[in-house]
């Protein structure tokens, strides 16, 4: 039921219009009444109408006057002018000023009824299309998280100028102004099996989303293997501080009722310009690696974790005993580490095992040997035999070049590294064939279910919907929703062209529920209707 409020000084038409027209019988809401806009303005703001009706030619405040003000505060709020003045400047000025409809007096009950009743016409269509467009938002919701994601490392690793980060955040919806900034890379993930689909997850996620979503004080970003990037910035550094303290004890209280999950997060440094964000990004990545050599269920600040830093005791050179040397950060990091993180990860490395003992070129020597044969390990258990990793990898034929330097180590270590992350991946993707195929049947058989979701698919073939998203993205080159709607509109381009089925039973048998909601994302994609689609296929 539209509101309806009511300005006119002319109390004898004020209480025509008023008693005259059966509001509720015509299904509206009469909510106000004033003589002139100077009283009529503090009253719509409080009330709130849907529709104004007002004269033009008031004391005090005019028609003109008035509707500038409420159009300016309320600019869905649709206005009709009543006048009793036939010149064009009046016309063109509630033009100008936005209102909806210039009625010439006398004008009859029924008239304005007529009016009135275009008016809230009008209203239901704009509240549909609005609706339409917040389904749409959300049905493209996998999109918008895809966008923000590319944002995100645009600004840390300085790809844009300032300019260029405040006009594409406002078209994300991004509010970056503030005055002191820092990051949090936090990561929650299933204990021993990482990549799979858990309900557990899934309500942890939700859980730090509702958390953080809506804030003024924090922005996230939802990067792969279920890896959330934070953005919390302040007025000042004293309540930047109070803010981190705040997020970082609640996102560990969240994680205590999952006993099954395990998290971490690494913190970055304080900084106070938005183009200063990659120097506490570097920081919060660099406490972030340190997921590969510390105990889960921590989250740890870049400027200080080494004070927290466990590693093996330094091995004594005079008598090296292989069994001392703690490999699970080397395998863990293989499993599920990035090409990214390979330099932090090489660098923390080195300065775990002492920087005396990498001195020795015997040391040195020993290391990178370890290090081989872990990865050696390593590519079988994923599928390469030794005989593949061995051709794929290197065969030390240059040893005494690799081992002449710390840095000539390093770069050795990070090379090894990245080629057997390649040599995994590229296996990956080979596995990921049958998990996409599943899906696609899944979704070739269920496109019809309005219910059907990444979630869901993601769940049938038994992986977190942030990897699922991830691989189907990179192997089929598109979005899962945009798979998920070329699946539907095809099916329903067959329909219009083969069947004579109404554009709502066709809109219902290809899952939408919803028929103008149909209409809209088939004229979106299509660039016509589907009554227009039809009858193309009918000339």
């Amino acid at each position: 039921m539209q509101k309806v409020f009511l300005v006119e000084d002319e109390i004898v038409v004020r209480e025509g219009i008023k008693n005259n027209i059966d509001w509720e019988k015509e299904g509206f809401q009469f909510v106000g009444e004033a003589s002139d806009g100077e009283l009529a303005y503090p009253m719509i703001r409080s009330t709130k109408p849907d529709i104004l009706i007002t004269d033009i030619k008031m004391p005090f405040m005019d028609g003109l006057e008035l509707s500038q003000m409420v159009k300016r505060e309320f600019p869905s709020i649709k206005i009709i002018i009543l006048s009793g003045y036939h010149e064009f400047e009046y016309a063109k000025q509630a033009i100008q000023i936005g209102v909806t409809d210039y009625l010439l007096k006398p004008i009859s009950s029924i008239k304005l009824m007529e009016a009135i009743c275009k008016v809230r016409d009008i209203i239901k269509k704009e509240a549909k299309e609005k609706e339409l467009l917040q389904l749409y938002k959300k049905e493209m919701e996998e999109k918008v998280v895809l966008q923000k994601k590319r944002f995100f490392f645009d600004i840390v690793q300085s790809k844009l100028t300032l300019s260029q980060v405040i006009e594409k955040g406002n078209r994300l919806g991004i509010d970056l102004a503030a005055s002191a900034y820092n990051i949090i890379l936090f990561q929650v993930s299933v204990k021993e099996n990482p990549m799979d689909y858990s309900l557990d997850l899934i309500s942890v996620k939700n859980r730090i989303n509702a958390l953080l979503k809506n804030n003024q004080e924090v922005i996230e970003f939802e990067c792969e293997n279920e890896i959330i990037a934070i953005i919390l910035k302040a007025d000042n550094e004293k309540y930047l501080e109070e803010i981190l303290v705040k997020y970082r004890s609640q996102l560990q209280e969240i994680m205590k009722e999952k006993p099954d999950l395990e998290y971490f997060g690494g913190i970055g440094n304080t900084v106070f310009r938005i183009s200063e964000l990659q120097e506490s990004y570097h920081i919060a990545n660099k406490a972030f690696s340190a997921r590969y050599f510390m105990k889960a269920n921590q989250i740890i600040e870049g400027s200080d974790w080494w004070k927290t830093f466990s590693y093996p005791d330094p091995i004594d050179m005079h008598a090296i005993d292989s069994k001392k040397i703690n490999k699970s950060f080397l395998e863990k990091f293989l499993k599920n580490g990035t090409r990214e993180e390979v330099s932090d990860f090489v660098e923390e490395y080195f300065s775990g095992s002492g920087k005396v003992n990498m001195n020795s070129l015997l040391f040195r020597q020993y290391t990178i040997m370890n290090v081989y044969f872990s990865v050696l390990v390593f590519m079988e258990t994923v599928g390469y035999s030794k005989e593949e990793s061995v051709k794929e990898l290197d065969n030390f034929s240059h040893l005494e070049e690799i081992v002449i330097s710390i840095d000539s180590a390093k770069e050795y270590l990070k090379k090894l590294l990245e080629k057997a992350f390649l040599l995994r991946d590229t296996i990956a993707r080979q596995k990921y064939g049958d998990i996409l195929k599943r899906a696609c049947n899944y979704i070739e058989e269920n496109y019809h279910k309005d219910d059907i979701s990444l979630n869901n698919v993601a769940s049938f073939v038994n992986v977190s919907p942030t990897y699922f998203s991830a691989i189907f993205r990179q192997e089929m080159g598109q979005t899962f929703i945009d798979f998920l709607t070329e699946t539907r509109m095809n099916k329903a381009k067959e329909l219009l062209r083969c069947t004579n089925l109404k554009t709502t039973e066709i809109g219902y048998e290809i899952g939408y529920k919803d028929s103008h909601y149909f209409s809209y994302i088939f004229k979106k994609t299509q660039q016509c209707t589907p009554k227009e689609y039809r009858a193309k296929g009918r000339e």
